[in-house]
């Protein structure tokens, strides 16, 4: 059984601490346990407990109510809720997505996650649901305490459901540009990357994705044999900025096509120098915008 801290129940559940504690004392919402040193700590089912109370809330009902509902009386209303009844609010799917990971529950994922995609669009599942619950999920997992496998559980089923609308798609035409994607060295998170793949897909362009953790000496012998029009990569990992310079002007000065596209961490990215080559794209909507207008 996993344990959190109240200001890691805050960042899965979108809940300030304060919140949190008012919602102990005044409704009994959780009942936490204690340590030696008096300290607050939940569990799994407690994490899970909070998560299905936000989800509901958003859907428009009373705090005092879902508080004082047992869990299996919780856990009933978020399964039996409707499309229909679901609120234009983001929070109930990044919550309940979070809570079908910590359990594991693939199939409930894919319910959710098909849900999402049905009211919001795939561009604003991604926009508005997957990024923030990527985000809070990397919080815990960067700082050593949600463990691995839930990160890694919950990012694998998001990239199958990328990978399979990937599949459907009509393969471009052979003389469309050429688009190579790739991860630079310690990069190693593909979701974003994977995303940026199907936004470029949709305007009927090739991608050779490459995938995470490449040497630019590896990305610069592909470029020789690909020649790709144009490069996308994304810094997320917070590294050095002066040896990212260095590796970005080694591509650079390798790279005979039309533009270097970077994505990912803006305060990194603002700290490196771009050359006339290379851009900074600071969302997906620019990226769109590129693909749409770069013509062949």
């Amino acid at each position: 059984m996993n344990l959190f801290s109240i200001s890691q129940l805050s960042q899965f559940s979108g809940i300030k601490p304060h919140t949190i504690r008012i919602w102990e004392q005044r409704y009994n919402a959780l009942k936490p346990s204690r340590s030696e040193g008096n300290t607050r700590y939940y569990d799994d089912i407690q994490l899970r407990r909070l998560l299905n109370i936000v989800s509901l809330l958003n859907n428009g009902h009373k705090v005092s109510s879902l508080c004082s509902m047992p869990d299996e009386v919780l856990y009933s209303m978020v399964s039996n809720t409707s499309n229909s009844e679901i609120s234009d609010s983001s929070d109930y799917f990044v919550s309940q997505l979070i809570a079908a990971g910590l359990n594991y529950d693939a199939s409930y994922f894919e319910l959710v996650f098909s849900d999402c995609v049905s009211k919001l669009g795939m561009e604003n599942t991604y926009i508005k649901v997957i990024l923030p619950m990527m985000e809070r999920i990397g919080l815990l997992w960067a700082s050593d305490r949600l463990p691995t496998a839930h990160e890694h559980f919950i990012s694998n089923m998001v990239r199958q459901k990328f990978l399979a609308v990937l599949d459907s798609l009509d393969t471009p035409d052979s003389s469309s540009e050429t688009w190579l994607l790739f991860l630079p060295e310690n990069e190693f998170h593909e979701i974003a990357l994977i995303y940026a793949q199907l936004v470029i897909r949709l305007f009927g362009k090739k991608v050779i994705y490459l995938g995470s953790n490449l040497p630019i000496d590896s990305v610069i012998s592909a470029i020789d044999q690909i020649k790709p029009k144009y490069l996308l990569m994304f810094l997320v990992h917070y590294d050095l900025p002066k040896q990212i310079q260095l590796s970005l002007d080694k591509l650079a000065s390798c790279f005979y096509g039309t533009k270097i596209y970077l994505a990912g961490n803006h305060k990194l990215i603002g700290q490196i120098k771009l050359n006339s080559k290379i851009e900074f794209l600071p969302s997906i909507e620019s990226l769109a915008a590129v693909a749409n207008s770069n013509k062949n």
